[in-house]
C-alpha cells in the first residue's frame, strides 16, 4: 500500500523526525488558506506547491513549483490542481492531481538521500544513504555506486548507534560539526523504528536536507507498507486513497487475489507466484503481451476463481484468457468449476485457452470439455501461450474489421 508524500510526513512527525512546516489542500479555497497559513508560521514569502499523486519526478513533469509571491503561489496552485500530470512513473496517460501539499521554502544547504529497505537476498533491514540527494537512486546506483553507503541491520543486535554514526561520517556529516553528527545518527535510528513499528516496506527521504542553519530535514518522504500486516494499523489502512489506486486491483483485494494491471491484451490466470511469472515470460517470449498479473492462490476457491475470471474480462484491452493451472491443493475441479460458473454469469467474447495439470486433472478437463463452452485444451504451457496469441491476434483482426463495417 502507498501513501502521499503530506501523509508519510505526518506519520514521520510522529515518530519524532523533523519535517518542514506544510499543510494539505483539497481546492484552490484550501490551497489559499494553506499558503497563507504557511507564510504565517514560517514568516517568510516563499511556498512551495506540490502535486499529491502516487508517483515520483512530480517536479520534472511540473508538479512541483517554488513561489516567492501570493500571486505566484496562486497562479501555480490553479495549474497545478486538476492537472493531469505526466511523470516517468505514471506513464503517458498521467494522473489527475486531486491534492495539494503547500509548504515552506527551506535554506538548503546540502542535499542527501536516505533509505530504509529490505534486502531480499541478505533477508535484513538495510539503511542506505548517499550524498547525492534529490536525484534518482537508481540513477546514482548504476552510474555511481560507490556513493551510496549501506549498513544491514542484525535481527539479534537490531540498528547499532555506531552503524547510524558511519552513515553520518560517510555523509561528511563530521567536517559540519559533533552535533550535526549526533544528529544525523539520531535521525537514522527514528527512521529505523519506524520503519519496524509502522510495519513498512519502504521508507525513503529523497531528498534530506541539511539547512543552512544547521537543521536536518525530511523534504520527501515515500513511504510504503507491507499489505500483510495492515491489520495490525486500521488508521493506516484508513489513509488508503483509492482514486489512485487501479480499480480491478482494489476489486481483487476484496477476495484476497494478487493482481496487478498490465499493457499487454493477453489475460492471465494461474496458481503460484512463480507459475503466473513464468507464464508472463513464455508469452512474451512467443510474441505476445500480458494484459494482468494474476495469481489466484494454491488454496483457492471456487468464489474466488470466478471473481478472478470476472476481472479479467472486466478488461477492455484483453483480447484472449490464458489460464494456466499445476493443481498442487489447489485442485483442477475446482478451477474448472469456477470458469464455468463465471462465464455462464458474464458470458465469453474473447478466445480462451485452458492448460490443466495436477490434482483432479481428468475431472477438471471432463467438467470443460461437457461444459458446452469454447474451451481449447493446451497439452502444455508452451502450446497453451503459442494458442491464446494465435487466437487473440485473430480476434483483434475480427474486432477491427466490425469496426470498419
Amino acid at each position: 500500500m502507498n501513501i502521499h508524500e503530506y501523509q508519510a510526513k505526518e506519520l514521520l512527525a510522529k515518530a519524532g523526525l523533523p519535517i518542514p512546516i506544510g499543510r494539505p489542500a483539497f481546492s484552490i479555497a484550501e490551497a489559499q488558506q494553506a499558503a497563507d497559513w504557511v507564510r504565517s508560521q514560517s514568516g517568510k514569502p516563499i511556498v512551495v506547491v506540490k502535486a499529491q499523486i502516487h508517483a515520483g519526478g512530480r517536479g520534472k513533469g511540473g508538479g512541483v513549483k517554488v513561489t516567492k509571491t501570493p500571486e505566484e503561489t496562486q497562479a501555480a496552485i490553479d495549474k497545478i490542481l486538476g492537472m493531469q500530470l505526466v511523470t516517468h512513473q505514471t506513464g503517458p496517460e498521467g494522473k489527475k492531481v486531486g491534492r495539494l501539499l503547500l509548504e515552506q521554502g527551506i535554506d538548503i544547504a546540502k542535499e542527501l538521500y536516505a533509505a530504509v529497505v529490505l534486502d531480499r537476498q541478505k533477508g535484513r533491514l538495510v539503511v542506505m544513504a548517499s550524498t547525492e540527494g534529490g536525484m534518482d537512486i537508481e540513477e546514482v546506483a548504476a552510474h555511481t555506486p560507490e556513493k551510496i553507503f549501506r549498513q544491514v541491520i542484525d535481527p539479534m543486535i537490531g540498528f547499532a548507534p555506531y552503524q547510524a554514526r558511519e552513515l553520518a561520517f560517510a555523509l561528511g556529516m563530521k567536517s559540519v560539526g559533533t552535533e550535526v553528527v549526533s544528529q544525523a545518527a539520531s535521525f537514522f535510528q527514528t527512521m529505523v523504528r519506524a520503519f519496524q513499528e509502522l510495519d513498512c516496506s519502504l521508507l525513503e527521504i529523497n531528498p534530506l536536507v541539511l539547512t543552512k542553519q544547521g537543521q536536518l530535514l525530511a523534504l520527501d518522504a515515500k513511504i510504503n507498507f507491507d499489505d500483510n500486516a495492515l491489520f495490525r494499523h486500521p488508521a493506516i489502512e484508513a489513509l488508503r486513497d483509492l482514486s489512485e489506486e487501479e480499480p480491478a486491483e482494489t476489486e481483487a483485494k476484496k477476495f484476497d487475489l494478487s493482481y496487478v494491471k498490465l499493457h499487454g491484451t493477453i489475460g492471465c490466470m494461474v496458481n503460484g507466484a512463480g507459475l503466473a511469472m513464468a507464464t508472463m515470460d513464455i508469452i512474451q517470449h512467443y510474441g505476445g503481451m500480458p494484459a494482468n498479473f494474476l495469481d489466484v492462490g494454491g488454496g483457492a476457491t471456487q468464489e474466488k476463481v470466478t471473481a478472478a475470471f470476472k476481472i479479467i474480462t472486466a478488461d477492455p484491452a484483453v483480447r484472449g484468457i490464458f489460464v494456466n493451472i499445476f493443481g498442487g491443493i489447489m485442485k483442477c475441479d475446482t478451477i474448472a468449476r469456477g470458469i464455468i460458473g463465471a462465464v455462464q454469469e458474464v458470458g465469453l467474447k474473447v478466445p480462451l485457452v485452458v492448460r490443466l495439470e495436477g490434482t483432479n486433472v481428468e475431472l477438471g478437463k471432463k467438467l470443460l470439455a461437457e461444459s458446452g463452452l469454447n474451451v481449447v485444451a493446451a497439452a502444455d504451457m508452451a502450446d497453451g501461450a503459442q494458442k491464446i496469441i494465435a487466437f487473440s491476434k485473430s480476434s483483434s483482426a475480427d474486432t477491427s474489421t466490425k469496426a470498419a463495417h
